[in-house]
């Protein structure tokens, strides 16, 4: 049995309810995801270093768009999901959130930038992240965290 149903269509939108909102991530967000993923390398090491070994502070402008158009390939073949999370005029990333295969379930982990850690922000999109799974993907028992 594959992680997802055959027939299961990936949201492509989802408001978060704080006037921001949540779509799968693309090659061209790679101007905007750089300097979040960088300004926030410290924090997002101690979180996904040792698992992933990501970000690495060496990591150049054209690495990271090459990271991004893997992961839209990813998200376009149903292999693991890569949303990032963005206000309204999509100015600026402010985080990001990651669905991948465990077996026949999920592991989903998110983060959001330095300058949002601590605030109204990730405490939304902390409680929002549960909500979501539950009620538009097809987990019986998804696990959270890396």
């Amino acid at each position: 049995m594959s992680w997802l149903p055959h027939d299961f269509a990936h949201p492509t939108r989802v408001d978060i309810g704080t006037g921001h909102h949540l779509r799968p991530i693309r090659e061209s967000d790679a101007a905007r995801d750089y300097p979040a993923v960088m300004g926030s390398r410290e924090r997002l090491w101690a979180l996904y270093g040792q698992v992933w070994g990501w970000p690495p502070a060496t990591m150049t402008p054209e690495q990271n768009r090459a990271d991004l158009a893997r992961h839209e390939r990813e998200i376009e073949a149903h292999e693991s999901f890569n949303y990032v999370l963005f206000d309204a005029e999509e100015s600026a990333v402010l985080g990001c959130v990651y669905i991948d295969p465990e077996g026949e379930d999920a592991l989903i982990s998110w983060w959001v930038v330095d300058e949002h850690a601590g605030t109204d922000l990730e405490r939304a999109l902390d409680a929002f992240i549960p909500r979501w799974i539950a009620r538009d993907w097809p987990f019986a028992n998804p696990r959270y965290g890396i």
